[in-house]
Parts: structure tokens; C-alpha cells; sequence
């Protein structure tokens, strides 16, 4: 066997041990880099928010070693949590709808990081064939001269409550919404309570399944909507035309509502921890046409927000290179193929 020198040795083992602490070093370094960030996402109750959370949330796994995570509950609980930090995301900021957001902003407890979209929609809604008729369904038009808000006095008896046949059947809002007030204001102000019955839906499940059933067998229907939704992006529903907004008549129900621009919002210390994906944050947007599409992708093919965004993703790959460098791009890109 051959023999080794004491001294060789020891040079030997203090090389190894060099060599490990080296190995060593490099490997908790590597570790350290790959560790991902925990981000929390607003979930404030309802579907277009989940989805866009599917969509920044997908690239947000896939692209910037970003580990989301949605937390859910009410518009004011959600938002107050922004300003602590408790969390960090809100994809779907209604900011009108919140008092207090525009000082916030000011004061710089809350970030805004850009416009969302601004093309959203609400008010009483008709299927269009109750206008224009359809006659790939065989229906003929039964309202053809209902243009507005107003006009509806004269058609009662084509929106005929089945609960009470003397009078016509207006869906409202849900109690409890602050629209509600508004649209019984309006029932009221335009004198539609001599034609018509105001229908509390009881919840938003309620009222799109009334518009479903309605839309699905052709019969006539008018209610209140908004937009995004599945049932926009769905059925062919018409927005009646009122009065131009005017913040004085709005709340006396003489006019129309407002449309919003939806904004994108993170908490104050989110753009230091990650300016990477801040800067995707800052140049996302989609629209309220395109969002309500997707959603009625997902109703029809009972899909996951998830795989509805990554569906979305492939349909406008182009939105990859407008809102992501490159070789982010190229990340996400190569998660959606796999």
C-alpha cells in the first residue's frame, strides 16, 4: 500500500475542508435567491376579481418566483388590509366606491399602480331580442321602439310579473347593495311603480339565474346588471339608455350610473420588496368586454379561475409581450405549454 506523509495529509484535509465551506456557501446562497416571496392577493367576493387574481397570480408563480396567495372577505376588510399590509395585491380596486381611496393615495398609505380597464357598464339591461328579435330563434321583436329607462312605461305588459299579471316585473338590485337605493329611487322618480313591481332577486346567483332561464327559453325580461360578468359576456343583453350622469340627479335615481375607471393598488411597502413585478402591475389592463368573455368561458366549460386564465393567456399571447420583458414573457410562455 502506498504511503502518505503526515503533512500531506493534513494539506489534503484542509483543502477538503476549504472546499466544503466553499460548497457549503454557495449552496445556502442559492438557496437564499430561491426562497420565493409570500404575496397575499385581495379576494373581495366576486368573479372578475378571482379571475384577474388567476392571471396575476399565474405569472406572478411562474415568472417572478412569487408565491400568491388570495385572501378573501368584504370590499372594506379587504381594503383595510391593503393599508396595513396584510396584504399586498388588489387587482380590481372600485375606487369610487370607496371614500376614503383618493386620500389614501394622497397620503401614500395605499400605491396605486394604474388603470385596470374603464369601459364597465351597469344599469337595467333587455335581451336583445326583445328590441331587434331574433329569427335564428324564431322570436319575434316585442318591445321594438324600448330605447330607455323611460320607455319602459309603455311596454308593462310585454314584462309581465307572473306573481301579480296586472303589473309588469322590474329585477332590482340585491337589498343591501348601495345601488338598490339608487334603483328604487329611479322606480319612483320615472313613475314605473304604476306600471311595475320592483323584484328584490335576493342574490346575485338569483338574479343571473332569472336572466339565464329567461334568455335561454326567449321569453322577455328586464332587470339590473353590471359588467364584467359571465352573463354579459354570455347573452346578447342590451344597456337601456337614460339620462347623462350628472352627480346631483345620480343619488334621486334621473340619471344614468357612472362608469369607473377600475384601478390596480398594492400596499405601501410592496413596490421595495418586489419593483420587478411592480412594473408588470404597472402595465397590465385588460377590458370589461374581454373579462366578461373569459367568464363565460368558464360558466360554459365549468372551468377553474386558473385554467380560465391560462386559456386567456393563449388566446392574447400578444398582452405577454405588452405587459412582461422578454425573457419573463418567455417564462410564462413555457409554463402555459407545459
Amino acid at each position: 500500500m502506498k504511503s502518505f506523509s503526515k503533512k500531506a495529509v493534513l494539506a489534503a484535509l484542509s483543502a477538503m475542508l476549504v472546499a466544503g465551506t466553499f460548497f457549503s456557501g454557495c449552496s445556502q446562497k442559492k438557496s437564499a435567491e430561491a426562497q420565493p416571496l409570500h404575496v397575499n392577493f385581495a379576494d373581495a367576493g366576486w368573479d372578475s376579481i378571482r379571475f384577474q387574481n388567476a392571471l396575476a397570480m399565474f405569472i406572478a408563480k411562474t415568472a417572478y418566483n412569487i408565491e400568491p396567495e388570495e385572501k378573501s372577505g368584504s370590499t372594506p376588510i379587504t381594503y383595510s388590509a391593503l393599508k396595513t399590509g396584510d396584504i399586498q395585491v388588489y387587482t380590481e380596486v372600485w375606487a369610487d366606491n370607496i371614500p376614503e381611496y383618493k386620500n389614501d393615495i394622497a397620503a401614500g398609505t395605499v400605491v396605486e399602480l394604474g388603470d385596470d380597464f374603464d369601459d364597465n357598464k351597469q344599469g337595467l339591461y333587455v335581451p336583445r331580442y326583445v328590441i331587434e328579435g331574433d329569427a335564428s330563434r324564431g322570436i319575434a321583436a316585442s318591445a321594438p321602439g324600448l330605447k330607455t329607462v323611460k320607455d319602459l312605461k309603455k311596454y308593462a305588459d310585454i314584462f309581465r310579473d307572473p306573481d301579480d299579471p296586472k303589473k309588469g316585473r322590474i329585477y332590482g338590485a340585491i337589498s343591501g347593495w348601495a345601488v338598490d337605493e339608487i334603483l328604487r329611487a329611479k322606480y319612483k322618480a320615472y313613475g314605473l311603480d304604476e306600471f311595475y313591481n320592483y323584484a328584490d332577486p335576493g342574490s346575485d346567483s338569483a338574479l343571473a339565474a332569472a336572466f339565464a332561464g329567461a334568455y335561454e327559453r326567449g321569453e322577455p325580461i328586464v332587470g339590473y346588471y353590471w359588467e364584467p360578468t359571465w352573463l354579459t359576456g354570455k347573452y346578447d343583453l342590451v344597456l337601456l339608455d337614460d339620462e347623462p350622469y350628472s352627480a346631483d340627479n345620480f343619488k334621486k335615481g334621473l340619471c344614468e350610473f357612472p362608469s369607473m375607471t377600475i384601478k390596480i393598488a398594492v400596499s405601501k411597502d410592496f413596490p421595495a420588496a418586489a419593483p420587478d413585478y411592480c412594473e408588470f402591475l404597472k402595465k397590465y389592463g385588460t377590458t370589461s368586454a374581454l373579462i366578461s368573455n373569459a367568464l363565460a368561458y368558464m360558466q360554459d366549460n365549468k372551468t377553474s379561475y386558473e385554467d380560465t386564465a391560462k386559456w386567456y393567456l393563449k388566446q392574447h399571447d400578444d398582452f405577454l409581450d405588452a405587459w412582461l420583458p422578454a425573457d419573463k414573457a418567455a417564462l410564462v410562455r413555457a409554463a402555459l405549454s407545459e
